[in-house]
């Protein structure tokens, strides 16, 4: 440790000095190359400043006056002790040896009185020993920190923002990395400002913007897990506008079981773009359908149906079925949850039966087969196409998906009495615009017609907006944009969405889910509509860039403008008439929606079927309007 302080410590000292430290280095060996020469001549050690019978003192001064010269001549100098290598090693032979033939010529062909003529020959030799010697171990000693210290200089610079057990734990983490250089902490506490933690100093967060500039600060590394999202909200506000980039740490529990790296650190928390605080769950309502039951997730390799599958196994089902049409997708959730459940047995927990079924929900014979055989006591359906302008140019698939696949289960399901129901609807079926969000408000009609004759399967549905980060979401698209180098694409600069993180979304599904008597249409609370352009804006100053404008013709990304797609609206809504009714929990309401009996919807139904199957377009559209209410294409 002390030996890597000093070498550290004289690769930071001045090329001057460097070279000053190597000549003396050279001195120190021709000293002690004389008197070793002395001791091989005659056997004993001759005191060089005293003796006078040997002049030991006058062959010390001819070596150093002989040596330094053609040392500096042959460019040895020029090189530095971390340069080692054979051509820095031969650059001192030659030198050694140019040396050498002045300095035999002087003591051994021409001879001085006093002065054993061997020691011409023995004090180069011993001096080109140690000279090399000297070379190979600062080399060694000095290249490997030379190397860090070059490496570090490349490599961008951080604050951790936090200086409590997972800051230090993060810097700690980070102090041997080549990827990025750990420069300081910032704090909110005044009692730790202007204190040093592993060798960093804790900075004040209001002087941000300066210590960017100061210390060429590239990104800053959020390290406060504890805090509430309003706060890490608020902090974002502070480091956007010191145009730094932000990156946040996973789990403190990967932190604390040094399992953490710089790739597990995210460039962005999508949560933090919210800026609320998610309500605590409900432990009873996330077990209720779950625990100990056998639970079936259509959709299972979604966005949402990954989530689902994710936080049910959290409440110890007996069995969970995933079914997905998509064999990659299916493969993928298989293969991750089945490593989430690799030491569940170790654990002493029972097993929990993972059943991966690659099927579609449109194909009637082979959902009976499944339900059949599995028996599920709760059907969670997140199955659908959901990207608007692909089903758009898929009309009639959109629907046999979204539709007639949730008709299928949904029949199946009540056929054979299973207990519970739910679907995952979207706001985009509150008066659409588009062939998705109509033949989402068709599955939702579809439950509600099926919940009023059912009597032993619990029918509810839950509707929500846009979840962040979701694949087709305009997250993942903003960020690929933006590394791309822009420009960032807003259909429309006055579009609005709802969003809700992933996580919480499921959460809330499952808990509304249980909380269902029979035909709910369930809302969740998605805050206050988020405009398009504010979030494309505020991930680019997050990521430590400018958004180019009129006003900032310099800045790094551009947002522009490119039109609604077909079937897009400016905003979304949740609600079709009325005001929701409130439920047990705050985040989940409830929505009184009409719906048309069963006797009538089937046959409307029929007649949808048969249009589908004709690929009748125009009549499609018509059944549409005339079924979904506030339909307009």
């Amino acid at each position: 440790m002390v030996i890597h302080q000093i070498t550290t410590l004289i690769l930071g000292l001045p090329r001057v000095l460097k070279r000053s430290i190597v000549m003396a280095v050279d001195i120190t060996l021709c000293f002690i190359s004389v008197y070793l020469a002395f001791y091989l001549r005659v056997g004993i050690w001759v005191p060089i400043w005293i003796s006078s019978s040997w002049r030991p003192l006058l062959v010390l001064g001819a070596s150093i006056g002989i040596g330094l010269p053609v040392f500096i001549f042959c460019g040895l100098y020029r090189e530095v002790f971390r340069h080692s290598g054979w051509p820095a090693i031969l650059a001192s032979v030659k030198a050694t040896l140019i040396y050498a033939i002045i300095f035999i010529s002087i003591f051994t062909f021409i001879g001085i009185e006093g002065v054993p003529r061997t020691i011409g020959f023995i004090q180069p030799i011993v001096l080109l020993l140690l000279i090399v010697t000297s070379r190979i171990l600062a080399g060694y000693l000095l290249r490997n920190p030379y190397r860090k210290e070059l490496r570090l200089a490349k490599v961008p610079r951080v604050l951790i923002y936090g200086a409590g057990n997972a800051g230090r734990q993060l810097a700690a983490a980070l102090s041997h990395s080549y990827e990025m250089q750990v420069i300081g902490f910032i704090d909110d506490n005044p009692q730790l400002q202007g204190s040093v933690m592993a060798g960093k100093k804790i900075y004040n967060p209001k002087f941000l913007s300066d210590l960017v500039i100061s210390l060429q600060v590239s990104s800053v590394l959020l390290a406060i897990p504890s805090a509430s999202r309003h706060r890490r909200n608020q902090i974002l506000q502070l480091v956007q506008q010191s145009r730094v980039g932000v990156q946040t740490l996973p789990g403190m529990s990967e932190l604390a079981q040094g399992k953490i790296s710089t790739q597990d650190l995210r460039s962005l928390d999508i949560d933090d773009l919210l800026g609320r605080d998610p309500v605590m769950p409900d432990p009873v309502l996330l077990g209720k359908n779950i625990t100990n039951k056998v639970v079936l997730v259509t959709g299972a390799g979604g966005s949402i149906g990954g989530e689902l599958c994710r936080q049910i196994i959290e409440q110890r089902p007996k069995a969970l079925v995933l079914l997905e049409q998509s064999e990659f997708a299916l493969y993928q959730i298989h293969q991750e949850l089945s490593h989430k459940l690799g030491g569940v047995l170790e654990s002493g927990q029972p097993a929990i039966d993972l059943i991966p079924v690659l099927a579609s929900v449109t194909n009637p014979s082979r959902i009976q087969l499944i339900l059949e055989e599995v028996r599920p006591d709760t059907i969670y359906h997140a199955a659908a196409y959901k990207h608007v302008p692909l089903v758009e140019a898929n009309p009639t698939e959109g629907i046999k998906n979204n539709t007639f696949g949730t008709l299928v289960i949904a029949k199946i399901a009540m056929q054979l009495e299973v207990p519970n129901f739910i679907l995952i609807s979207t706001d985009k079926a509150v008066r659409p615009t588009n062939v998705m969000g109509a033949s989402k408000r068709l599955a939702e009609m579809v439950l509600q017609a099926l919940a009023a004759i059912s009597t032993k399967t619990c029918f509810a549905m839950v509707r929500f907006g846009n979840v962040l980060d979701s694949s087709g979401s305009v997250v993942p698209k903003f960020r690929q944009q933006i590394k791309d180098g822009g420009p960032v694409t807003v259909t429309d600069f006055e579009m609005t969405r709802f969003f809700m993180t992933i996580p919480e979304a499921a959460q809330l599904v499952i808990q509304a889910g249980a909380m269902a008597k029979g035909g709910e249409v369930f809302l969740l609370d998605m805050g206050q509509p988020v405009k398009i352009l504010d979030l494309a804006r505020r991930m680019i100053e997050l990521s430590g860039l400018e958004v180019k404008s009129k006003d900032n013709p310099n800045g790094d990304i551009e947002i522009t403008q490119i039109g609604l797609r077909p079937g897009e609206k400016l905003y979304e809504e949740l609600l079709i008439v009325g005001n929701p009714d409130k439920t047990a929990h705050p985040r989940i309401f409830m929505a009184q929606e009409g719906f048309m009996p069963w006797n009538l919807f089937d046959k409307r139904l029929y007649e949808l079927q048969n249009s589908l199957d004709q690929n009748d377009i125009f009549m499609v559209e018509n059944l549409l309007r005339g079924l979904v209410s506030g339909y307009k294409h």
